[in-house]
């Protein structure tokens, strides 16, 4: 049954069957087949001795009745029971130790599977999917197939294999009364379907309420400050309030379906046993079969209905993997918006030289933010961006990277388009400073390090001291093993602009790139970041986007943006003596009149 349920925007939606699934969820068990193989030989052996049990006491039973009592034979066969007991427990042991070691091998490939394709994913995918939702991919889906691998899937084998089992030895001892019995197994089939129908569609609906749950709560944690900031707490309450409702909802849908279906079963399990009793006693007071058969049979029915209401339990987490899975698939199914081709070249050195060929690009199709822009950028320049928000100044520096693709034109560095470069290599080469500096949740070292661990402790120091971060670092209690909070909230944001200075120092960019990176600090750290700046133009080509225009005054060229175009292009001095665009900004900026420099 083909599955049509979706759930996230921008992920690929794909009717997927279970048999789809199935295939795909075991070409990560191939790796282990060994492992595997050994546990079903376990199951044989477990299935067999407990199967064997009901014999031996129906054995111990009829030969009590005897009118002359072996004792002997009553003791062997005690013994001989005890002992499938012993290793029926033993190996059960075994067996759960050997699925939890594969199972979590093969869970930690998925993980590591999933996580690796999300990395991969475009800047725009990124805005698209919500983060709450692909935590729960990475996180909740993954653990519902562990239990599919370590358990679900062996006892099905197991449950399946015990349900043949009865019935064959059944047979074997009374093909008639074993008929009579087989009469309630066309109600279980019947019954099984329907739940099967109603449990699935169940398990997707609390799967999907999960995931957006917890997209919610990862979104409105990270924006509680601005929450308790507009007193938007009862509002959102009460949106969250609303989610969990459904949630609750899903999972008691999703309990009732099988409070319905175990009682059904056991209800079948005791028609079952009457009909045994019945006929079974008539049979044995008339010779046909022994009073230990009949306690046998009681027995077997009991071991086959327990695997199917197990079964029950069992098709409940499967329904729910098969969901997960599917979800899970959608994930590595979405192919990143930005590849490399199989031309891609690995850049060895970068020069650092930067040109744009008539080159448009939109977020949205002809939605143009970039309308026919040229321009150059020579190695070792510092070039600085300037216009209204929304003039494509940021824009033009997030296509560099590839964070996006260009849809018209040509961006190349030192001569080749960017698109015939592989995506690691460019980013290697350029270190981007952004205005909302991210932190990672270690120590200074470590985040300007990046988990490098090619980079040296003398290499850290030595960036921070270029930069003048060492200032601040070498006050602290802990100096560069000082613990960083999550997002770096204990340190000002002009610190947390220095470090983001010192990461890419030291990581030696050939090109490197400041989006508004002097907006949020203080007079005091502006002056410091300032002089990092003038230290830094000389590592490389610099491209600046800056709303204070004095920070820029000193640049080769300032590039002026306005509706996706450039409008005007030059030096501070050049701009200001030809009274446009820029001339204007600036005045607006600081307010007085301009003392022009003379010709």
């Amino acid at each position: 049954m083909a599955k049509k349920y979706v759930d996230i925007e921008g992920i690929h939606q794909r009717n997927m069957t279970d048999k789809q699934i199935i295939l795909r969820l075991i070409t990560y068990v191939k790796p282990f087949i060994k492992q595997l193989i050994f546990a079903i030989f376990m199951v044989l052996i477990l299935v067999s001795l407990d199967l064997i049990g009901p014999l031996f006491l129906a054995e111990v039973l009829d030969s009590l009745g005897e009118d002359t009592i072996e004792f002997s034979r009553v003791i062997i066969v005690t013994v001989l029971y005890f002992l499938t007991m012993v290793i029926n427990a033993y190996l059960s042991y075994k067996q759960t130790m050997l699925l939890q070691t594969t199972g979590q091998k093969i869970i930690f490939n998925i993980r590591r599977d999933v996580f690796e394709h999300i990395e991969r994913y475009s800047i725009a995918q990124f805005n698209k999917i919500p983060i709450g939702k692909l935590v729960t991919r990475v996180t909740s889906d993954t653990n519902t197939l562990n239990t599919l691998y370590t358990d679900v899937l062996i006892n099905l084998f197991r449950n399946s294999l015990t349900i043949i089992g009865v019935f064959v030895i059944m047979a074997i001892k009374n093909v008639e009364l074993t008929l009579y019995v087989m009469t309630t197994v066309p109600f279980v089939f019947i019954f099984s379907y329907i739940f099967r129908k109603f449990s699935r569609k169940a398990y997707r609906n609390v799967r999907y309420q999960v995931s957006g749950i917890n997209a919610f709560l990862s979104e409105h944690l990270s924006g509680m400050k601005l929450i308790q900031i507009f007193n938007r707490e009862d509002k959102k309450f009460s949106e969250f309030k609303a989610k969990n409702k459904k949630l609750r909802g899903g999972y008691l849908t999703q309990t009732a379906t099988f409070a319905i279906y175990r009682p059904l079963m056991y209800f079948l399990y005791i028609v079952a046993l009457i009909i045994i009793l019945w006929f079974g006693s008539l049979k044995a007071m008339d010779g046909i079969i022994t009073y230990g058969i009949l306690f046998a049979f009681t027995q077997y029915i009991n071991k086959f209905f327990n695997p199917i209401q197990d079964l029950a339990e069992q098709f409940d987490v499967l329904q729910s993997a098969f969901t997960s899975g599917e979800r899970i698939f959608e994930i590595i199914d979405t192919q990143p918006e930005v590849l490399d081709t199989d031309e891609s070249i690995e850049l060895t050195e970068l020069k650092g030289k930067i040109e744009f060929k008539n080159v448009w690009f939109a977020y949205i199709e002809d939605d143009w933010i970039l309308k026919d822009v040229s321009f150059v950028v020579n190695a070792k320049e510092t070039v600085a961006f300037v216009g209204a928000t929304g003039s494509g100044k940021t824009t033009i520096l997030s296509l560099i990277v590839r964070n996006y693709d260009i849809q018209k034109g040509e961006i190349l560095i030192d001569g080749i388009n960017i698109k015939k470069i592989k995506i690691e290599s460019l980013r290697a080469k350029i270190g981007q400073m952004l205005q909302d500096v991210f932190l990672f949740s270690g120590t200074i070292a470590s985040n300007i390090r990046l988990r490098d661990e090619s980079i040296g402790d003398n290499e850290i120091v030595d960036a921070s001291a270029y930069v003048s971060a060492d200032r601040f670092i070498n006050r602290l209690p802990n100096k560069y093993g000082e613990l960083v909070r999550e997002r770096g909230n204990n340190f000002s944001s002009g610190q947390r602009q220095l470090l983001s200075f010192a990461r890419t120092v030291v990581h030696k960019p050939s090109i490197m790139i400041l989006d508004e990176a002097t907006a949020n600090i203080d007079t005091e750290t502006e002056a410091l970041i300032q002089e990092s700046l003038k230290k830094m133009m000389n590592i490389g080509t610099m491209l600046i986007v800056a709303h204070r225009l004095s920070t820029i005054q000193h640049v080769d060229k300032i590039i002026v943006m306005q509706k996706g175009k450039i409008i005007e292009l030059g030096t501070h001095q050049q701009l200001l003596r030809r009274k446009g665009h820029y001339y204007n900004l600036y005045r607006l900026q600081y307010d007085k009149k301009l003392q022009l420099p003379q010709n």
